[in-house]
């Protein structure tokens, strides 16, 4: 969240960055709200300081009369106090729900518009846009013939949204999370399993919304747990209410987990097959940073998402966010969008954002100076490395070839073993 002084000296600005990031807040509520709040806390300071003040005049007093006239004054100042108590939480209540809805300042030079229509391009991958002799099938033609996905048993067993993967597909989404890990060791991350459940504290730390008709974010019944969207949760509720020393900064994890989401509105031919799904394996980057280190580190984690689908031989486009499109956490993302022959035209396969402290706020994750009174908050970056389901996706139908095969991408082939995938009767 951002801090509540720089909302109050800039509330013009908050205000036009909602409109940009096409988000209804009242701005002008929370800045009335907070005016009252500082209001009622001083009366209620006075208050508290004229009651201690008539307690101990009481023992001064000269009659018995008066002494139960200066008890009556302390009590019916104690009354007063508490009745502010119960107008102070009230209005902190308020305050709070509104406060937890502004979203980060966006970048200046982050593209404004209301969805990912108006997101520019900023570069394209190594490779180039193939083309074929002959008429390419998506994801879906190719699991059925191959006989590698089945999204029928899914449905039966979970649902729509869910799916089986058989055969060499279960290979190859092992083979991409080892490659993706892989990368990030040697690139100084630190590998983690994370739970795939959180508190809802941590997911309204991180910025998700675990209840509510728009959430996404599948809540456990009768309990504060959810299932996880991402890594980025369980990842950044590791610091929620720790302070890190500045010389151990940044810190670069790489979170393995399965991601779950409701997909609540998704439909159409872009949805179909495995490209938006109920649950999928991520492998995600995470990063805590000084603030001075957050825009080169956020340049960092898109340089390793290019280095992993250079690597696969997966052409791509790198897109700077638009505002609309940025999500309530986000000062800046960017997308890598593959493209995806099935669909003639390109998909998103990862994104990575620079939160700045918006999350850190929220969790209550700061760091210390040596030599240095009090604590400062940290900035929280995330990208994706590896979104197994989107990545099937790109590498099934770019690596297809005219006999119906699909031959495996060549940093892919120390971990399956072959390097084709065929079959007799396909």
């Amino acid at each position: 969240m951002l801090d509540r002084k720089y909302i109050l000296e800039n509330l013009d600005a908050v205000k036009e960055n909602c409109r940009n990031r096409n988000m209804r807040v009242d701005v002008d509520r929370f800045a009335e709200l907070e005016a009252l709040r500082r209001e009622k806390q001083r009366l209620s300071e006075d208050l508290n300081r004229e009651a201690n003040a008539v307690s101990k005049s009481i023992g001064q007093a000269k009659t018995p009369q008066e002494r139960d006239e200066r008890k009556e004054q302390g009590r019916a100042i104690r009354e007063r106090v508490a009745a502010l108590k119960s107008e102070l939480d009230a209005i902190e209540t308020e305050l709070d729900q509104i406060w937890r809805t502004i979203p980060n300042m966006a970048h200046p030079d982050a593209p404004i518009g209301d969805d990912d229509t108006c997101n520019t391009t900023r570069e394209y991958g190594k490779t180039p846009v193939p083309t074929y002799d002959f008429t390419p099938l998506d994801h879906v033609e190719l699991g059925e013939k191959l006989d590698l996905i089945d999204f029928e048993g899914g449905a039966r067993v979970a649902g729509s949204g869910f799916y089986f993967l058989k055969n060499e597909a279960v290979l190859l989404e092992l083979a991409l999370q080892q490659y993706a890990v892989n990368t990030l060791i040697r690139a100084g991350f630190t590998p983690v399993t994370t739970p795939d459940m959180a508190k809802n504290d941590i997911l309204q730390g991180t910025g998700y919304i675990p209840r509510g008709n728009e959430t996404q974010i599948y809540s456990i019944e009768n309990t504060q747990l959810s299932m996880i969207a991402t890594a980025e949760i369980t990842i950044g509720g590791l610091m929620a209410g720790r302070v890190v020393e500045a010389e151990k900064l940044p810190i670069r994890l790489c979170g393995i987990s399965h991601c779950f989401r409701t997909e609540a509105g998704a439909a159409g031919r872009a949805s179909r097959g495995l490209y938006r799904v109920h649950q999928f394996t991520k492998i995600e980057m995470f990063a805590f940073t000084l603030p001075e280190q957050s825009e080169a580190m956020h340049l960092e984690l898109l340089g390793l998402e290019r280095q992993i689908f250079d690597g696969l031989g997966i052409p791509y486009r790198v897109v700077d966010t638009a505002t609309g499109d940025l999500g309530g956490p986000a000062w800046r993302k960017y997308d890598l969008e593959a493209w995806m022959p099935g669909r003639n035209e390109y998909g998103e396969v990862t994104s990575t954002s620079n939160c700045t402290d918006y999350q850190a706020r929220r969790l209550g994750a700061r760091y210390s100076v040596k030599g240095e009174k009090g604590t400062h908050f940290l900035h929280t970056l995330n990208g994706t490395a590896i979104a197994v389901s989107r990545a099937l996706v790109a590498i099934m139908e770019l690596y297809q070839q005219k006999d119906g095969s699909i031959a495996v991408p060549e940093a892919l082939r120390p971990y399956t073993g072959f390097d084709v995938i065929r079959r007799e009767n396909a």
